[in-house]
């Protein structure tokens, strides 16, 4: 039996219940999106009120904005961002909380990090997951990633299951229930391990926002200014992580640092990059696809094209930054990874990342890989057939030769130029 999955409603959505609830709900219960609406949900859900330096507030105003400016967002769609902008600005009292409670923080040391960067769609939540199953390793699972500290009002109740996790849990059910095809593109579960990008979230800074919204000027914004504080905030909370428990030895990944690749190297001077390279079109028809899909919930009709443009464009952004500046991490520092090859031989790459780290080569953590391997199988909620002519109209020839600089640059690590 094929697994193949046609979405036929892409362009003309047949809503499920879930939206068609979510919708109506949200249309009949306005939300305020405002910068103090949003600040002070997050001191009421805490009950603290210092949130530390103010230098994010001119950003997270940039955003709310933008927000505001789109009148034809849905009343779901914001009062999805402003549930989601107010978890960060919580999370961001949470960490200047304990800061000023645990200046030891600071001495902790970030060690030899393992950092997987590559496009969108080329196979980095997959070899993240590979290698974090190796329990020398620590990353972030999604609950951990939505809310890295506990909030004290909102204690383990008598079942001893967190309540971060909990929240995950209901907050991914409901994702599933309104997105299902969700699942075959990009499924991401409460325990499965997510991006290190959402650790810099609290400081109202990282290019997640593009994926939750229609925000090009803080593209623009975003991609124009220094990045160095984010990712030194971001390096903060990892201490903090790393302060409440270990194991100590981090292995974490973003697509966004393929733009970021010397700020990455200054914050992590010592850190191991293992770099995904794809066909940018696959990525591209993969990404464009699973946007458009999440468009239903977010505004009454579909402009397709304009979300395959803007991920054609965001994917040569991220790409040409790459060509200009892979090599501020030396091969010495970095493994290459091929898409369609780290698919054939999954365990070859796993063993090359090791080594590279200084990891030994163990029987234990092989049988935690292949475990997680066996356990979810690619494809398991099937595999969605994309199609970029009759979705977007566009053309395969043409978007490729757009992209020869990629495959120019990068030679054999990288498919051909057919």
């Amino acid at each position: 039996m094929s697994n193949k999955i046609e979405i036929t409603d892409l362009l003309n959505p047949v809503l499920s219940d879930a939206v068609k609830g979510g919708l109506a709900y949200a249309a009949a219960n306005p939300i305020e999106l405002s910068v103090e609406a949003i600040l002070g949900k997050a001191r009421k859900d805490t009950g603290l009120t210092d949130f530390g330096p103010d230098d994010f507030r001119p950003r997270l105003t940039r955003l709310v904005d933008e927000w505001n400016g789109d009148t034809r967002m849905t009343a779901l769609n914001r009062m999805i961002l402003f549930d989601v902008a107010s978890r960060h600005a919580a999370n961001r009292l949470l960490i200047q909380d304990y800061l000023k409670k645990h200046p030891d923080v600071h001495d902790e040391v970030i060690d030899r990090p393992i950092i997987v960067v590559g496009l969108p769609r080329s196979g980095t939540t997959h070899l993240l997951n590979l290698l974090a199953a190796d329990s020398r390793l620590r990353s972030l699972p999604m609950w951990e990633g939505n809310e890295p500290l506990p909030n004290p009002l909102k204690p383990i109740g008598p079942d001893g299951i967190d309540p971060r996790y909990t929240r995950a849990v209901a907050e991914h059910e409901a994702a599933m229930a309104s997105s299902p095809l969700t699942a075959a593109m990009h499924l991401v579960g409460p325990d499965d391990f997510d991006e290190d990008l959402f650790l810099m979230c609290p400081d109202f800074a990282t290019y997640f926002w593009e994926w939750m919204s229609r925000v090009p000027k803080w593209r623009d914004f975003h991609t124009s200014t220094d990045q160095t504080s984010h990712y030194e905030y971001q390096r903060t909370v990892l201490k903090i992580l790393q302060h409440k428990r270990g194991p100590t030895r981090w292995v974490n990944k973003c697509p966004q640092h393929l733009e970021q690749l010397p700020v990455l190297k200054k914050v992590y001077p010592d850190a191991i990059v293992v770099m995904t390279y794809r066909d940018p079109v696959d990525a591209i028809q993969s990404a464009a696809t699973m946007m458009t899909y999440a468009e239903r919930a977010r505004y009454p009709d579909i402009d397709a094209r304009w979300v395959f443009d803007y991920w054609a464009d965001r994917v040569e952004q991220l790409l040409r930054a790459s060509v200009q500046d892979r090599d501020v991490w030396p091969e010495a520092q970095r493994v290459d990874v091929p898409f369609e090859a780290l698919m054939k031989d999954e365990m070859s790459f796993v063993h090359a990342v090791q080594r590279k780290a200084g990891l030994p080569l163990s029987d234990k953590a092989d049988a935690e890989i292949r475990h997680f391997v066996d356990t979810h199988p690619r494809g398991k909620h099937g595999q969605v057939s994309y199609n970029i002519e009759r979705d977007f109209g566009a053309s395969r020839d043409e978007l490729r030769k757009r992209f020869a600089f990629y495959f120019d640059a990068y030679g054999p690590v990288a498919p051909p130029l057919a």
